[in-house]
This record gives C-alpha cells, sequence and structure tokens, in this order.
C-alpha cells in the first residue's frame, strides 16, 4: 500500500513529524517500508507564464520567449520544446537554479548564456528534467490558475514524502487512505475527517437489468446508469498527483476516478461502456469451454471455478479482478454502467494467481472488502464523475440499483479483561479497554470484567478473542508494554545420568570429523519414493515451493542433496551429519504436550561421508572412504554399548553392502553404501557411505560398573573357522558369547576379533575361512594351558554344533 503524506494528513493530521508516524504505524502492525520524497531536490523554480514566442533567428527549432516569472521583468528564454504557446503556465528554472542530476550524476546549475548567439535567461521545464516522470512529452502544461512566481515545489507540493507500507494479510481494512487514517486516529486520538460529498439525485429512472444466480459468489451488487457524460475531460492535476503518488498511472478520467476511489476508500469499482452491454448483467460462476478477453489484451479460459458477469451474449468481466475488453470504456464513451460490488473472499482468493497476473481490485477482494458502505461508495465515484466529466444539461443519473443476497453476518465476539490482561502482561482495567475499542469504532457491550465485540463490516480479521487482545496490544502501544523478567518457579531439571544430550553427540561427530548441516523438514515426494520407498508421505496443505510438498520419513534424500550440492562446488571430500526430527504415520498415537494424533515426530541421527578417507597428505595412502570407515565412527558414537550389525535390504542403500544397526537385539537404524541406482540417478561419481539412526538410542548410556583389573597375564589364541559363505561374522561371535555365558570355562575370554578372512585354494567354492584372535584371562590366577585349550575346545565345538564351522587345516 503507498500513499502520499499530504494526502493522509487530509484525513487526520496528528501532531508529529513524518518520522514520527512512520515509527507509530510500524509499531502498531503496520509496517512502514519505505518513506521517500516525492520528486529529488532542486531550488530555484517558479511557475511562470509565456507571454510572447517568436522563431529563433539561426534555428529553426528554438523560439525565443518572453517568459513573466513574477520578477517584474520578462525573461527572455530560448526553448526548444514543441509545445510551448502563448499564455502557457510553465515551471521556469531561474538563473542560479540547480536541477536534479542528468545520467552523468552530476547537478544540472542553470547559467546566464547564449544560444546559437541569443541570450537565455533561465530553463523552461518538462517534467522529465525535474525528474517528476519519464514522459517526453515537452515542457509541463501547468493549469491557468497556477499563481505566476509562485516557488513551484510548493504549489505543485513537492515537499511531500511516500509512504510504502507492507500489510499483513488480516488487514485488509488497511488497503485504502481512510483505512490507514482510522488507524492513525485510533493511535493517536486525532480527529478522523472522512471524505464528504453528497450523494447525486438521480434525474432519470433507468435502470440496467442486473440477476444474481451465485448468492456464494456475490453477496452485495450495486449499480447505476450514467447517461451524456465527456469521456475526454481531463483528469484534475490534484487527483493526477495523489494517484501517481500511490503508484498508479493516471490514463483517463473514467478509469482514474475509479482507482481514486478505489485508494480513497478501499472499495474496488468498475465502469461499463453501457452503449456495449447486450441486454442485461447476470453474475455468476463460468461455465466450462467459456473465456474472455480482458482489458490487459489476455484471453483466459473460464471454467466452474472463475466468478464472471456476464450480459445476455457473452462474458464481460472477470468477478472482483479484472473488467473484459468488450465493454470497456474509451474517449468516445458517453453512458456506462457504474458497478461496485462484495465479492466473497473465497470465492476470488487464488483465481488471478491462476491467470499469471494480480490485480488492486482481486488484492482487495480477496482479504474483505467493506459490504456496508456499497452504495456510499456508488455515490461518491458518481458525485466525482458528474464533477469531471459532466456536461451541464447532458449528463442525467439513474437511480442506485442495489441487490442484497447474502451478507456476511457479524457474530459477536467475546474478550475478558482478566484475559487480555495476563496475555499482554499489563494490568489493563475495564476502562481503559473500553476506550481503545471506541478510539477503534468497535460496537460492544460491556459486562463485569468482559466485552462482547461486534466486528464493523470492514473489519474481517476479527473472529476469536486473540484478536480483540492483539487490538488492545496494538492501540495499548507494544512500547508501552514493559519489558519483565519472568515470575513463573522456573524449578532446574537435572538431565539423568545414562542420558547424554543431543549436543554431545553433536560435538562427538563434529570431532570425527564431520560437519553439521540443517535441512528442511519438507522434501520433494521423489525422494521419498526413492530412499523410503515410502508411496503414501505425509503431505503439505500449503508447501512454500511445489518440490518440497511432504514431510521427510527419512533424512537420506536431504544428505544426499547436500553432497550434490557440495559436488557442484568442487568439494571433493564430504563428510556431513544432521540431527532432526523425521515424521511418521502412527494410527495408535494420540494427541498429547508434544505429540499429535496419528503421527510420530522421533529425532534421527545421520551422517555421511563421500570422497577420499583423509586429505591429500604425505604421510598417508590415498583413498577411498569405505563401508567400514563410517561402521568404526558409528561404533565409536555408541561406544561404550556395543551394537551388532545385520544384513538387510534397504530401498536407499547397496543390497550387499548394507546392514541394520542393532542395539541390545533392537534394531536402532540402518548403515551402508548409497544404492548403484540412486548413484547414477543422483549423478554422483563415487558412492556415499551413510548411517540413520534413532537418537533416543545414543542418547541412552550405561552407568559405569566396577570391573575388576585382573593382575594376571593374558592368554592370546588365533582360531581359523572355515564356514559356508552366507554365514556371516556376527554369527560368529553370537555363538561365542553365548558359549561363554552358558558354559564356566569360558567365562575367561574377554575380547575376541576377526582378523583375517580367506577364500580360494583349499577351500570350497562355497566356503570361506574366518581367523579370530582370542583374548583370555582370570582374575584369580594364572592361566594354565589345560584351561585354556578346554575354552577353546568348547569354541570350536559351539560353532561347530550352530552354524557347521570347522577347524581350517
Amino acid at each position: 500500500m503507498q500513499f502520499s503524506e499530504s494526502w493522509l494528513r487530509t484525513m487526520v493530521n496528528p501532531n508529529m513529524t513524518s518520522d514520527e508516524l512512520a515509527h507509530m504505524l510500524t509499531m502498531s502492525g503496520l509496517e512502514v517500508e519505505e518513506v521517500e520524497p516525492v520528486a529529488p531536490p532542486f531550488s530555484s523554480v517558479v511557475v511562470a507564464e509565456v507571454r510572447e514566442i517568436a522563431k529563433h533567428p539561426d534555428a529553426d527549432r528554438l523560439n525565443v520567449c518572453q517568459v513573466d516569472a513574477g520578477t517584474g521583468t520578462l525573461l527572455n528564454i530560448v526553448c526548444g520544446a514543441p509545445n510551448v504557446r502563448v499564455g502557457m503556465k510553465v515551471a521556469c528554472a531561474m538563473v542560479g537554479a540547480v536541477l536534479p542530476p542528468g545520467e552523468d550524476g552530476k547537478p544540472f546549475n542553470i547559467k546566464l548564456g547564449k544560444l546559437r548567439g541569443v541570450e537565455s535567461q533561465g530553463m523552461l521545464c518538462s517534467a522529465k528534467e525535474l525528474k517528476l516522470s519519464d514522459e517526453q512529452g515537452g515542457l509541463m502544461d501547468l493549469p491557468s490558475d497556477a499563481p505566476v512566481g509562485q516557488n513551484f515545489r510548493d504549489y505543485y507540493q513537492l515537499n511531500d514524502l511516500k509512504f510504502t507500507i507492507k500489510l499483513t494479510p488480516n488487514k485488509a481494512d488497511c488497503l485504502s487512505v481512510l483505512g490507514v487514517a482510522r488507524e492513525v486516529a485510533a493511535l493517536t486520538g486525532s480527529t478522523l475527517k472522512a471524505p464528504s460529498y453528497q450523494p447525486v439525485a438521480a434525474t432519470i429512472s433507468d435502470v440496467l437489468p442486473v440477476r444474481i444466480d451465485a448468492p456464494d459468489l456475490c453477496g452485495r451488487f450495486a449499480g447505476r446508469i450514467i447517461r451524456g457524460l465527456n469521456a475526454e475531460a481531463q483528469t484534475p492535476e490534484w487527483m493526477k498527483q495523489r494517484l501517481e503518488r500511490s503508484g498508479q498511472r493516471p490514463i483517463s478520467a473514467l478509469v482514474d476516478i475509479s482507482n481514486y476511489v478505489m485508494l480513497e476508500l478501499g472499495q474496488p469499482t468498475h465502469v461499463f461502456d453501457l452503449d456495449k452491454i447486450q441486454g442485461g448483467l447476470t453474475v455468476r460462476w463460468g461455465k466450462q469451454g467459456e473465456s474472455l478477453k480482458l482489458l490487459n489484451g489476455n484471453t483466459v479460459a473460464i471454467d466452474e471455478w472463475i466468478g464472471v458477469i456476464a450480459d445476455d451474449k457473452e462474458i464481460e468481466s472477470l468477478a472482483g479482478i479484472m473488467g473484459g475488453d468488450a465493454t470497456a470504456v474509451s474517449l468516445d464513451t458517453q453512458n456506462i454502467y457504474l458497478e461496485a460490488a462484495f465479492w466473497y473472499p473465497n470465492a476470488i482468493q487464488g483465481r488471478a494467481r491462476r491467470f499469471n497476473f494480480s490485480t488492486d481490485a482481486a488484492h482487495r477482494f480477496e482479504r474483505g472488502v467493506d459490504f456496508a458502505a456499497t452504495v456510499e461508495r456508488i455515490e461518491r465515484i458518481t458525485a466525482l464523475i458528474i464533477e469531471i466529466c459532466g456536461q451541464a444539461g447532458k449528463t442525467v443519473v439513474g437511480p442506485v440499483d442495489d441487490h442484497i443476497v447474502n451478507q456476511p453476518a457479524r457474530a459477536a465476539v467475546a474478550v475478558r479483561t482478566a484475559r487480555a490482561a495476563k496475555v499482554i502482561g499489563v494490568a489493563l482495567n475495564d476502562d481503559q479497554i473500553a476506550d481503545i475499542f471506541k478510539r477503534l469504532g468497535l460496537a460492544f457491550t460491556q459486562g463485569d470484567g468482559t466485552f462482547s465485540v461486534t466486528p464493523p463490516s470492514y473489519r474481517f480479521d476479527i473472529e476469536i478473542e486473540e484478536d480483540l487482545i492483539e487490538e488492545i496490544a496494538r492501540v495499548y502501544g507494544f512500547e508501552n508494554i514493559p519489558a519483565l523478567p519472568p515470575v513463573a518457579a522456573n524449578a532446574m531439571r537435572i538431565a539423568p545420568e545414562n542420558k547424554r544430550s543431543l549436543f554431545t553427540i553433536r560435538r562427538q561427530l563434529a570431532d570425527a570429523d564431520y560437519q553439521e548441516v540443517v535441512n528442511y523438514s519438507f522434501v520433494e515426494q521423489a525422494w521419498e519414493a526413492d530412499f523410503a520407498a515410502n508411496t503414501d508421505p505425509i503431505r503439505l496443505l500449503n508447501p512454500i515451493a511445489s518440490q518440497m510438498s511432504v514431510m521427510r520419513s527419512s533424512m537420506v534424500g536431504s544428505l544426499i542433496a547436500n553432497v550434490r550440492y557440495n559436488l557442484n562446488r568442487k568439494v571433493s571430500r564430504i563428510r556431513l551429519f544432521e540431527i532432526g526430527a523425521v515424521y511418521l504415520r502412527n494410527t495408535v498415537k494420540e494427541d498429547g504436550p508434544l505429540s499429535v494424533a496419528g503421527f510420530d515426530q522421533p529425532k534421527h541421527v545421520a551422517a555421511i561421508a563421500y570422497g577420499p578417507i583423509a586429505d591429500e597428505q604425505w604421510g598417508q595412502g590415498a583413498r577411498n572412504v569405505d563401508y567400514f570407515d563410517v561402521k568404526a565412527d558409528l561404533e565409536a558414537l555408541l561406544a561404550p554399548k556395543k551394537p551388532t550389525f545385520a544384513k538387510c535390504d534397504h530401498p536407499a542403500l547397496h543390497p550387499g553392502r548394507a546392514a541394520h544397526v542393532l542395539l541390545d537385539g533392537k534394531q536402532i537404524g540402518v548403515i551402508g553404501e548409497l544404492h548403484p541406482r540412486w548413484q547414477q540417478k543422483y549423478d554422483l561419481p563415487l558412492a556415499p557411505v551413510l548411517f540413520e539412526i534413532e537418537a533416543a538410542a545414543l542418547q541412552e548410556v550405561g552407568l559405569p560398573v566396577y570391573k575388576e583389573i585382573s593382575k594376571f597375564p593374558a592368554v592370546t589364541r588365533d582360531l581359523a573357522l572355515v564356514v559356508k559363505q552366507h554365514v556371516s561374522m556376527q554369527e560368529l561371535l553370537d555363538v561365542f558369547d553365548a558359549e561363554k555365558a552358558a558354559n564356566p570355562a569360558c567365562k575367561i575370554l574377554q575380547v575376541v576379533v576377526l582378523f583375517d578372512e580367506y577364500r580360494g585354494k583349499g577351500l570350497e567354492a562355497d566356503e570361506k575361512s574366518l581367523a579370530f584372535r582370542f583374548t583370555l584371562q582370570d582374575t584369580q590366577t594364572t592361566l594354565q594351558d589345560d584351561l585354556v585349550d578346554a575354552a577353546m575346545n568348547a569354541f570350536v565345538a559351539a560353532a561347530g554344533k550352530h552354524l557347521g564351522a570347522r577347524l581350517r587345516a
């Protein structure tokens, strides 16, 4: 919303500077984005009159003008403008004037000089030379009543400012100068002076037949016929100024008046050329296959989702958005049908975006326009049209034809004084709240500590108690609310000793040379299908972008996108991690303080490694990161707990290089190398290795437990077992652990690790040899060979019994 300060001050004129006014509006919720002068600085430019014109003796395109600038003597000024004429009022830069900078960026100084041998005592200015417009139509042609000799900046009100306000969608009532003036009056207590006008009496009885077939589209439709107008009449300079300073380009008198009333009062109106309307008008929803050529030249396809105004032959307008070309007014128009309506916001919302354009009318209607003042707005625009375009003895006006079919009900909203005081944090009383509602123009009934407020017809943002509390806070003043420390009881909750924080996990991953990333929780639908085989993701009702339309159930897609981003910027070694929420369906989940019915939102920890295991250096050979490097990082993260790994099939991971991560027999995540299919699809030269596990499992740690340290030496034995190819190392380790728990002779086992794998000569094609190193130790005595042999034999027997293993020869 853009407007000039001088226009606003004609309706409300608080005793404050421009800066104070801008600050007050911003602090009340009407954010002033920019305050800029309506014209650049220049000096010594006055209103002048051209008295005589003679041809320049040595230049065909130049004239020598005698100009009255109010100095008492005529000035001799050489001018080359094509539109200069005797009696013309112009802007004249006197000798010594400083004009706005030109293309070279330097101020333009007016000096006494000669042009082709003729002395010139100043310069007659165009709007472009004064940086008031980009038009190059010659000199500014000022009205005939412009006072000669007056400072041009004062005459043209150039010591004015343009305010640009960024409005939130709920503040539709401020999409007009009157709306902003109402706010200023409420905030400052200044008197509001709304534009005054007299209703225009009807002089003919002509009425255009109108039928409303869609009450859910249009709640009120008013119009009147006006005949015998002069459409070629010039828009007054004061109106042009206000339009231009509000970001509107003057077009023609009828169009300018319609735009002016929209900016002044917030009511979009439309002017039809009456002679081009076939029969009457019908307000209805569109039909499949219909089309309309708009005022902007575009032809759009219509269907049942679009509201239209049609005559007996064809569609004439998109309801609440833009008029059609067929009934557009022109300079030849003599008879018009003037229309103002209330269109339901939900019947306008999204329609203009569908056609890839926006209009001022749609912007207002889709937020809500004052439906009670429709006839008043018709009267205001009628008065201006008669004043500017009327012709004495020719112009006649018909009655206002007002159709009220479905106006919104204004339900009263209750607000409690105690609740407002608690939310705002200020000890407000009933009298203060009543005063605020009066200043805002809100009708209310008052009880003991309660108010029942009926929203005005121009306020569509007051529906619940919190809306009224917001109004109270705005008018009371956010800056008047004291900044106080919280006074609620604040018990310090000490985290249990067996649970570590997410910050600790972050630090451990950072220590392992991973860098943290933070990604959006909403992702591409393709990521869910590729990396989680999720064909029914949780969809967003209103995504911020089309490629971010679903909630993630896995963090893999985000990390792959991070890797691609870095690769595209020539980063070859990438190690990243993220800690965040994923979103899963759970039909048994109920609402709670931190939960939503039907959904789980657990936190996961995910990490990815790509490229060389270390930066290139002389002391370490170059190789790329592999599964076992990332597995070691994960084991270090889980320590002192010892995870186990079981082969798995995962949609995101390589079928032969992926495993479930198990902790105490419970699956807590996955680890593996990216599937070759996705490596190719997402254009990755190498396959990254990644893991994703539950954050809760990482946070849980065991308490320290005392274990006696043996004073006796340990014994090391190596054991090579031949097993079938399908037997995993973990299965053998599980057998060894089970035997240690069940057999007293095996209690002396401390550690067992795999140190070699062999396949080839001496073994069958479906066999492999796994070599383990056992460390055995007793806390009570030095181990003898017979005890060690008994334990080792028990381990071999258990492996043979359960997995068919045999000693390698």
